[in-house]
């Protein structure tokens, strides 16, 4: 299941887009993203999603 960014939460600070190995987050709106189609919770590329770890705000990249 894809990860979701909380939007009321999110600071836009662009640090998840960057650290994602997928590509699948980007700026809708004004507002960061996460395509579902194209995350694959950093499966095969780190031991956990990487949005969640890098984001300074808790509990705003979470699990759909």
């Amino acid at each position: 299941m894809a990860y979701k960014i909380i939007a009321s939460q999110c600071t836009v600070c662009g640090a998840c887009e960057f650290e994602c190995p997928n590509a699948a987050i980007g700026l809708k709106n004004d507002i960061y993203v996460i395509d579902p189609k194209k995350c694959t919770q950093c499966e095969d590329h780190f031991d956990a999603p990487q949005c969640a770890v890098v984001c300074p705000m808790p509990d705003t990249c979470v699990q759909a």
